[in-house]
């Protein structure tokens, strides 16, 4: 039975839950991590670790990209972001770094991400970038806005996107647009020869719907950090992740008994900061996670210190600032795997993932998503 509680005359509203606000029970059992597994698949497309980049130039270059596919994880470029648009990239993001300084201007900073983003789209650069990755021989992803999916797939396809990430910062089957024919997710993904992955969404009937277009994947949630995110004061919209990710995970369940098999991974996006928030996540139901903010600590993120999600470069209602990430750097290897001197949980990101699941008994993440949860409130 749904938990409801009346905020007014005539009104209730469900509870929901964050991350923070549930925990991991152990089992009865444990076992030695070493004998853990966290790989995953997706489509024909197998990786060890269950890391998909959020879509940001502040920490996926086709260089970060490349790292990330050799270290068992799926790098995602944004394909409209700073490598679309400007041949000197590393110039783009100085250009950011020094009006991140003038502290007299905090709105200086996104008024230089617009200008940088109002540059036109060139598909040589786009191409040379995914290129790139390509020619290092991990999987090739990235990312498209549901404005510009119908417009810029065929070219991606055609330079070798092999995983199409069509994201939002909230979407639906089909995207309606003025004096333009609506992007309809279902007709789309069925035109393609390539899995896709479709978000973001935070509740169970729009999950639904969109497995129900063919997707592959669906993203839960859109990239929720504390202090750089602000889709929740600009818009008002927000589902607290824990139950964003239950709720995608049911869907998951009843679209399998509704087509006889077909399994579409939850790969969750925001609230995670530390690695315990990916446990979580992967304990709530999520195939793999969405990170941005934590990997904004490698040393070799090219947003050399700031960190910021696609929509801070909107054009007239940007939903993310440009924030200073994390105070400490190390390399992209030694902040997943460890080893780590921090007692935080902000280093050895997904040995702590082997070690949660070790402490509980289960060997593999689908195991994993089965284990029990307490609420602290």
């Amino acid at each position: 039975m749904r938990d409801l509680v009346e905020i007014g005359m005539g009104r209730t509203a469900r509870r929901a839950y964050d991350l923070d606000d549930v925990e991991i029970v152990p089992s009865r059992r444990t076992r030695s991590s070493s004998v853990v597994s966290t790989s995953w698949q997706i489509d024909a497309y197998r990786f060890d670790l269950p890391l998909v980049t959020h879509p940001t130039d502040a920490i996926v270059s086709p260089g970060t990209a490349v790292a990330v596919g050799e270290l068992g994880g799926l790098g995602v470029l944004n394909a409209e972001g700073l490598w679309a648009r400007h041949a000197n990239v590393e110039d783009a993001i100085f250009q950011l770094v020094r009006a991140a300084e003038d502290l007299e201007d905090p709105t200086a900073v996104g008024r230089v991400l617009q200008e940088l983003h109002a540059a036109p789209i060139r598909l040589d650069l786009l191409s040379e970038a995914i290129k790139t990755v390509r020619e290092s021989g991990v999987t090739v992803a990235a990312r498209v806005s549901p404005q510009h999916a119908a417009e810029l797939t065929p070219d991606l396809i055609a330079a070798g996107v092999e995983i199409l990430v069509v994201q939002g910062t909230i979407i639906s089957a089909e995207h309606v647009q003025r004096d333009a024919e609506p992007l309809n997710l279902k007709e789309f993904i069925g035109r393609l020869d390539v899995p896709v992955i479709a978000g973001g969404v935070s509740d169970y009937r729009t999950a639904m719907h969109l497995m129900r277009t063919g997707a592959a994947g669906v993203i839960v949630g859109h990239g929720y950090t504390p202090g750089v995110t602000s889709t929740d004061r600009v818009l008002g919209i927000g589902v607290p992740m824990a139950t964003a990710i239950i709720d995608a995970a049911a869907a998951r369940r009843d679209y399998l008994d509704e087509t006889g098999g077909r399994y579409v991974h939850v790969l969750a996006d925001g609230g995670m900061t530390v690695s315990g928030d990916i446990a979580k996540a992967i304990a709530c139901g999520a195939d793999a996670v969405m990170l941005g903010s934590p990997l904004a600590a490698a040393s070799d993120a090219p947003g050399q210190g700031l960190y910021w999600t696609a929509a801070a470069a909107h054009p007239s209602l940007p939903r993310s600032r440009v924030a200073a990430g994390p105070d400490y750097a190390v390399d992209l290897k030694t902040l997943l795997f460890g080893p780590s001197s921090d007692a935080e949980g902000v280093v050895n990101l997904f040995g702590a993932l082997r070690r949660a699941m070790a402490k509980t008994g289960y060997s593999d993440l689908k195991e994993f998503q089965r284990v029990g949860l307490t609420v602290r409130r």
